[in-house]
């Protein structure tokens, strides 16, 4: 049994797009990526439920980690341009069985992350209808949890099945309208900052680290999830004018601007509201309505409302990409890479990858979803870092034009070890899931994709 079998790089597949990307173009991608969920939602709960007003600092600890993971997205990025991201990178260099699994932790990091902002998505819905009097019965209104009294997300398990039929016949113009929101996300956060800075109170932020250096940690661990995207930026490297200065400095460029944007946002809100009152689905809408102003805030839900729609819409898109890409190599079912004659999408893919989303989007809080995401994405993460020590005892070193991970293998071990710690802080109920996971991820390999592999045929 051949595990390590490894796919060949197509050079037929290298350097015919035309690479006509800028710093400022791909500084952009990544801030539109990145920005979603994470500072529309999780800063509020980041705040209530781990670190309090050091939220803000948790936020630098996830952005240290993103960074350092970065650099080894744009190396092989710039030394490996195939399609499929992680799931070929691991696939060339460590061979199939990694591949799968790399490939596996992104389906389930995207499928997570779309019922993550689908169910956030909701918040801002319920918010909104809230300051017009209406609102749903509470068993409706939020994902299983008995003790409180809810069973459903409904109006999150509406815009799953909105999104899965948005995305079989109008992807294209959905992704295009994606990149109008950088500008609406960018509008928001600049119409809060204005208007919130003139209702803080110093007060709440006393005191400003009430779960100690423990709860900054648990609360980083849980605000990773609003850096996720970045990767879009090294994904476009074949697209790139000068890739080996552009892409890292995309990367670091995007990811310090939206920690800036992160720091500021929840320094206001903490200051506008005590802390222990943020945990909510919509915060920064309810810090505006906490302060009597409900028509500001009713206009950041309308923003955030179109704004999160849009990313749920760009992820489930790249999710049903994923899956079609991996099924073309035979590790997943041949049925999925059916394609819609009409709208010309791999429309049996979309389906199942939306069924599976509207599922943990109706029944699971936000919180989980959350976790859930980020210890999948970290799991990938680390498998990168490691991958590139790999890409540089098989491939050498970087040559003339290519992007360079410095200090290796310093770097990529201080990443490796710096995910780990991460994953460490997140709830036993998240790692009894992602251990679930990972045995689902080899039992689909073992009793399905090796046989069916593209590899195992051509070794027959």
């Amino acid at each position: 049994m051949d595990i390590f079998r490894k796919k060949p790089i197509k050079k037929a597949s290298l350097g015919y797009m035309k690479r006509n990307l800028k710093l400022k173009d791909l500084i952009l991608l990544g801030i539109g990526a990145v920005i979603g969920t994470g500072i529309f939602v999780v800063t509020g709960s980041a705040a209530a439920d781990y670190a309090g007003p050091a939220a803000m600092l948790s936020f630098l600890v996830a952005a240290f980690v993103v960074i350092l993971s970065g650099f080894s997205f744009a190396e092989f990025a710039s030394r490996v341009p195939v399609t499929g991201g992680p799931y070929s990178y691991m696939y060339v260099v460590f061979g199939e069985l990694s591949g799968w699994m790399a490939g596996w932790f992104l389906i389930c990091e995207y499928l997570l992350a779309v019922s993550s902002v689908a169910s956030g998505w909701s918040s801002y819905v319920q918010g909104f209808l809230a300051s017009l009097g209406i609102t749903l019965p509470k068993a409706l209104t939020a994902g299983y949890n008995a003790k409180e009294g809810t069973y459903i997300d409904l109006i999150a398990a509406l815009v799953v099945v909105f999104i899965t039929v948005w995305v079989t016949q109008e992807a294209k113009k959905a992704l295009r309208l994606n990149n109008l929101m950088v500008w609406v996300k960018f509008a928001l956060i600049a119409l809060f900052i204005v208007v919130g800075v003139f209702f803080i109170e110093p007060s709440n932020w006393k005191p400003y680290m009430p779960f100690g250096f423990s709860g900054v940690f648990d609360g980083a661990a849980l605000v990773f999830f609003a850096f996720l995207g970045f990767d879009a930026i090294a994904l476009a490297a074949e697209e790139v004018e000068n890739p080996q200065k552009d892409i890292p400095r995309g990367i670091i460029g995007s990811i310090a601007i939206a920690t800036v944007l992160y720091v500021i946002v929840t320094l206001i809100l903490t200051g506008m509201v005590p802390y222990t009152e943020l945990g909510v689905g919509d915060p920064v809408a309810f810090a505006l309505r906490y302060v009597k102003l409900d028509m500001i805030g009713s206009v950041i839900s309308i923003g955030a409302i179109l704004t999160l729609l849009t990313v749920t819409i760009s992820m489930l898109y790249s999710l049903v990409r994923l899956i079609y890409a991996i099924s073309q190599d035979g590790l997943l079912p041949t049925f999925l890479q059916k394609i819609d004659q009409k709208h010309r999408t791999p429309v049996r893919a979309t389906y199942v990858a939306g069924g599976i989303a509207l599922f943990f989007a109706a029944a699971f809080p936000l919180a989980i979803l959350a976790e859930l995401t980020n210890i999948t994405a970290l799991a990938c993460l680390i498998m990168m870092s490691l991958g590139i020590l790999r890409l540089r005892k098989t491939m050498g070193q970087p040559k003339k034009g290519e992007y360079k991970v410095p200090f290796v293998p310093v770097l990529p071990w201080l990443s490796v070890l710096a995910c780990a710690f991460l994953m460490s802080r997140l709830q036993k109920a998240t790692w009894i899931v992602f251990l679930i996971t990972i045995v689902l991820g080899l039992a689909i390999y073992f009793f399905y994709g090796y046989q069916h592999s593209h590899l195992a045929k051509k070794e027959k």
